[in-house]
């Protein structure tokens, strides 16, 4: 989880750079909040971006948020399959159902970040009902874990499936193939790399990508746009920061 807080009142456009998680962004401003615009619509306020949602903008004065990014795992239990969020932008309130008034005015009227992020642990903690197979979620933390680089087979053979079963399933349940999936997470990994100012060449060599055409190639399929674009991409430049690997003292 991150809390942003913009307080200049100048309006902004961010793009939003395809992650491996599906992100919840509860819009807390007290003005004219947040826009999100995708597949040539949009959607006002508290929204879900699923898996792949394609060219997503955010702009609006912006204000609050509260960002909460969920493995794919962790959004189909808490949610049911993330097939039915992979590919769209959706109104916070279609997905979360009932109740979904009640917990933004929570985390409205709480009095701190900390406390927020409580609020949003403890609320999300009783929502873990949906059940993931064990191999489902061993191969997407296996994905995760290995940036992207092992293969479908030998992650089929740890967990004692066949390819194809493990193809089905992977998909019913987290809304995307168990190739594409490492496909996303070898992406965000380079794209984290180019907007820390590595060269293109180091990228797509310490990625795993045959070439620069195969990176470029990669970028464009899921960004839209070039790898000089992503590494000035103000939604991954701020990740150190919003989302530090180690504690920040």
């Amino acid at each position: 989880m991150a809390g942003f807080r913009h307080r200049a009142p100048a309006f902004v456009d961010i793009a939003m750079v395809a992650h491996p998680s599906v992100t919840l962004i509860v819009d807390l401003s007290d003005d004219d909040g947040i826009v999100y615009g995708a597949h040539g619509r949009s959607e006002k306020g508290s929204a879900f971006v699923g898996l792949l949602p394609g060219e997503v903008h955010a702009a609006g004065t912006l204000g609050e948020c509260l960002q909460v990014r969920l493995s794919p795992v962790a959004a189909a239990r808490a949610f049911g399959p993330s097939a039915e969020l992979t590919g769209t932008v959706a109104s916070f309130a279609d997905v979360w159902g009932r109740g979904a008034g009640h917990f933004e005015d929570r985390l409205r009227g709480a009095v701190s970040w900390d406390e927020r992020f409580a609020i949003v642990v403890e609320v999300l903690g009783r929502r873990l009902d949906a059940s993931v197979d064990a191999e489902v979620a061993h191969t997407w933390q296996r994905t995760f874990a290995s940036r992207g680089r092992l293969r479908v087979d030998g992650l089929a053979s740890e967990v004692g499936w066949s390819r194809k079963r493990l193809w089905a399933r992977f998909r019913s349940q987290l809304g995307i193939t168990p190739k594409r999936a490492a496909q996303l997470v070898r992406f965000d990994h380079a794209a984290h790399l180019l907007a820390a100012g590595r060269a293109v060449a180091a990228v797509a060599a310490e990625s795993g990508y045959v070439d620069q055409s195969h990176l470029h190639r990669e970028v464009t399929a899921f960004a839209g746009t070039t790898p000089a674009v992503i590494a000035a991409a103000p939604w991954l430049a701020i990740d150190d920061i919003a989302w530090p690997s180690t504690p920040r003292k």
